[in-house]
């Protein structure tokens, strides 16, 4: 959620900060701060509301030549959006300055405790305890032969807390140092040439370097322009691993478009391919999967298979039911990870779980996973960034490969986990009954999934004229069966995401049960219908909503000669891909671009939706 950049080096800081957090905008912020830190003990503490430029302004007002700095947005937990509640928060004695993603759940009594002993408060945070409380700490601290008196001080505080936290700490007596730590926050550490860098996504430095150390929970940093040591929390040494970011920087540039999600909307086709490369057998009866670390033998024990995700990810576990039940026979559960933890579910002996997590670091998917680990369950993962937490953590899993994605509306991530859940139950399928001849066609359609999702992405230009048309209402309804309700419960999200039009998507079968009651002439609805057995149910709950003057988009697939045009006000028909499997994908492109148009339209910022984060990092 929040973004966190720290440098330390040769350079100027300011410069170099403020260029990371606007690479971090795309997580979500109300507010932005730098503090920095020069040779001669002054300390800068610059924040506002608002975007980092409006810092960059303030920045431009001041002189500072200073080497050493961090730097935050803020995306509100504790406290109002406010200058004072901005990050980074300083240590009363003027000390320290920290820069912390998280929650510290017990800070009230922090704060009670650091009052008695003299340290006041200026803002309603959680965050200003911590500063206060590693203040309190380095002045009991004493200079002690090999030990750092600074990440003692911050190492001792860290012992005393309760929740999560990234954080970046900064102190006036060792300027060419800062001190990081993570439990539940995602940090990891740039390694260059005379400087480092410390950030919540290798996003921020990578202009800088892409030699990344990934930090575990309970693990704490120091980096100095040279060099960088890590400990835990309980003083015990590690040896950091070093990786090579995969990706470069130019992917994540907008290029020719306007928004971000309007790129990663039409990087789909790409984006599936990547999902794809060399995942299918070479008779091409069957996928295939090199990090999944389970014998053969181990998956065909398993009877049950229990998906976990929030948001847009608990959307493709529900697609993933639909795919594994019908093509592999196994009776599959789809749980919010958020409540999988706190309920104890029976679950069989021989149970699967997999969990969904484009950025590989939401915190509820992630407990949820260590509590499935915890009671012996056989866990993967499908993610999309090498180096998370999640991907760390869990016994195999599968990288999406579809590139950094920028928007906070998951589009490209969404898709590529669709496909990949596909692939999954094909390889299940295979292992027990799904035959030879159906396992080839399957395997043929997804190949060719690409170049049907570019022929829906030219539909782009009519699917904008229908959101100019649509864009004034201030509710609408999605409707689908089957495989097609969870893309209606997505239609809907991305809609509320970033119009703020109210959304929602619901069963076709549904209707006549109550929110028949919400159609009139200002709610629209919109109809995802495939061909197939449902297609006259649904033409059915279609003349339902028309008969109540309802207005009606239609998306099909299905010919003219079974869908005329006069079914619907309006029709946006999409190419037959030839094969069921693909249907979740294909309809799911058309509603990303109506939602993107409409926000067009209504003149909204795409990229970064009011009260949103990319990555949900706190509970």
């Amino acid at each position: 959620m929040c973004g966190i950049v720290g440098y330390v080096g040769h350079q100027q800081a300011g410069p170099i900060l403020l260029e990371g957090l606007k690479r971090l905008e795309y997580r979500g912020y109300d507010s932005a701060g730098v503090a920095l830190l020069d040779g001669a003990e002054d300390l800068l503490v610059l924040k506002k509301t608002g975007s980092p430029d409006r810092v960059g302004a303030l920045m431009r007002q001041h002189e500072n030549a200073a080497h050493t700095g961090i730097s935050h947005t803020r995306w509100a937990t504790h406290g109002e959006v406010t200058d004072r509640n901005a990050h980074p928060h300083c240590s009363s004695d003027g000390k320290f300055a920290i820069v912390h993603n998280g929650v510290i759940e017990n800070y009230q009594a922090i704060r009670r405790f650091l009052e008695g002993q003299g340290y006041s408060f200026v803002s309603e945070t959680d965050s200003e305890a911590l500063a206060n409380l590693i203040a309190y700490h380095f002045a009991k601290e004493p200079e002690q032969p090999g030990k750092n008196r600074f990440t003692e001080s911050v190492r001792k505080s860290l012992l005393h807390v309760d929740g999560t936290y990234g954080l970046a700490v900064v102190c006036i007596d060792r300027p060419g140092e800062i001190v990081g730590a993570r439990k539940g926050s995602p940090l990891c550490v740039g390694i260059g040439q005379g400087e480092n860098m410390i950030a919540s996504d290798v996003a921020a430095f990578l202009n800088y370097t892409r030699r990344v150390v990934y930090l575990d929970d309970g693990q704490v940093v120091t980096l100095s322009p040279q060099d960088y040591s890590i400990t835990t929390v309980y003083d015990e040494s590690v040896a950091p691993v070093e990786r090579q970011v995969e990706w470069n920087i130019e992917e994540a540039d907008l290029g020719a478009f306007a928004h971000y999600m309007e790129k990663e909307i039409f990087e789909q086709p790409k984006a599936l391919e990547n999902a794809m490369r060399g995942r299918f057998s070479d008779d091409c009866s069957t996928a295939k999967f090199g990090g999944l670390n389970v014998e053969p033998r181990e998956l065909r024990q398993i009877d049950r298979v229990v998906f976990l995700g929030q948001g847009t990810a608990y959307l493709a576990c529900m697609v993933a039911e639909y795919f594994v039940e019908r093509y592999a026979r196994i009776p599959v559960e789809v749980e919010y990870s958020s409540e999988f933890r706190y309920r104890n579910a029976p679950l069989d002996k021989n149970t699967l779980v997999f969990v969904i997590s484009q950025s590989g670091e939401t915190l509820d998917s992630l407990e949820a996973m260590r509590e499935a680990m915890r009671k012996g369950y056989r866990t993967l993962a499908i993610t999309n960034t090498v180096g998370s937490t999640i991907a760390r953590e869990n016994d195999g899993g599968i990288y999406q490969h579809c590139g950094p994605e920028i928007s906070v509306a998951a589009t490209k991530s969404f898709t590529s986990q669709l496909v990949l859940c596909a692939m999954v139950a094909l390889f299940l399928g295979r292992m027990r009954d799904l035959s030879y001849a159906e396992g080839r066609a399957i395997s043929q359609a997804l190949r060719h999934l690409p170049g049907h999702v570019t022929q829906v992405l030219n539909l782009a230009e009519h699917i904008q004229k229908l959101a100019a048309k649509y864009a004034h209402f201030e509710d609408m309804i999605f409707l689908g069966r089957q495989d097609m309700y969870p893309i209606a419960l997505e239609g809907a999200l991305k809609l509320k995401e970033i119009t703020y039009i109210h959304a929602e998507g619901y069963q076709a079968a549904e209707m006549k049960h109550g929110p028949i009651a919400l159609i009139n002439e200002r709610c629209p609805s919109i109809f995802l219908v495939p061909r197939g057995e449902s297609l006259p149910k649904m033409l059915s709950n279609v003349q339902e909503v028309r008969a109540r003057k309802g207005p009606v988009i239609l998306i099909t697939n299905a010919p003219e000669s079974e869908v005329a045009n006069d079914a619907a006000e309006d029709i946006i028909r999409l190419p037959d891909g030839g094969h069921e499997v693909l249907d979740p994908v294909l309809f799911t492109v058309p509603v990303q671009l109506f939602a993107y148009y409409v926000a067009l339209a209504r003149g909204l910022p795409v990229d970064k939706p009011r009260n949103l984060a990319k990555s949900v990092t706190v509970e």
